[in-house]
């Protein structure tokens, strides 16, 4: 999948007061539990003092993150390319690029990608990691 919006994300930065961190120089690493899910973590905990974390996501073509829950997180996901399909507190959201969608603590929630594969962000407040 190339987008243009998502290469923009990918070589991005974050840009603050005294600091300017760039995109390009955090490296994607694989989720730990789905296969062809691979996650750029772009504000942690340790940024927010456990406040938030914000994460680049990006999901091969066809591969799912399975059902599953947080305890304690509200999950927020923004599609910046690509295509898929969420599944949010039993209920069907199909996911292109524009579309928002909240997870609250506790509520069980799956995302599986298309056939060109999906990229978003995913934010947790509070931080996931």
């Amino acid at each position: 999948m190339q987008n243009h919006l998502f290469e923009a994300f990918n070589s991005g930065s974050l840009k603050l007061p005294a600091d300017t961190v760039e995109f390009k120089d955090i490296p994607w690493s694989k989720h730990p539990s789905y296969e062809g899910v691979e996650l750029k973590h772009i504000v942690t905990a340790k940024d927010t003092d456990g406040g938030f974390s914000y994460h680049l996501v990006r999901i091969a073509p066809d591969k799912s993150i399975k059902n599953h829950i947080h305890e304690t997180q509200l999950e927020t996901h923004e599609v910046i390319a690509g295509s898929g399909v969420c599944i949010n507190h039993g209920t069907k959201i199909l996911y292109d690029p524009g579309t928002i969608s909240i997870m609250p603590a506790k509520v069980p929630h799956e995302v599986t990608a298309g056939a060109c594969g999906l990229c978003l962000f995913a934010k947790f407040i509070p931080a996931l990691c």
